[in-house]
């Protein structure tokens, strides 16, 4: 299992326990993610902390489990990417489609 999932103040934080998340996880990442999506979860954080790398599959698994959120007016924030991951955000420019914060504390604060 390359990931933890915990329930924060009712939002479920996945945690991405990952140096280089790749194509290689990004199937079962996209899975996990609609799981939790099926089971009626509409406010989830990643955090990517441990990420010092991302690819363009796993960022499209990311991609389109925010495009199933947003269908059903949920949530999906992104925290603590170093910035080498960031960079990718940049360049692709997914730091316009996804809310992201500095810290899991920040993001958690973003629903008060």
């Amino acid at each position: 299992m390359f990931y933890d999932r915990v329930i924060i103040e009712g939002k479920v934080v996945i945690t991405v326990e990952l140096v280089r998340a790749t194509i290689k996880e990004a199937e079962e990442f996209k899975a996990i993610l609609t799981q939790e999506i099926e089971n009626g979860t509409r406010d989830i954080i990643v955090d990517l902390g441990y990420c010092e790398f991302i690819d363009s599959t796993f960022l499209g698994a990311l991609v389109v489990s925010l495009k199933r959120m947003l269908s059903i007016k949920g949530t999906l924030k992104l925290c603590n990417l170093k910035p080498s991951v960031a960079s990718m955000f940049e360049l692709t420019r997914m730091y316009r489609v996804f809310e992201i914060y500095e810290s899991l504390d920040q993001a958690l604060n973003s629903y008060k």
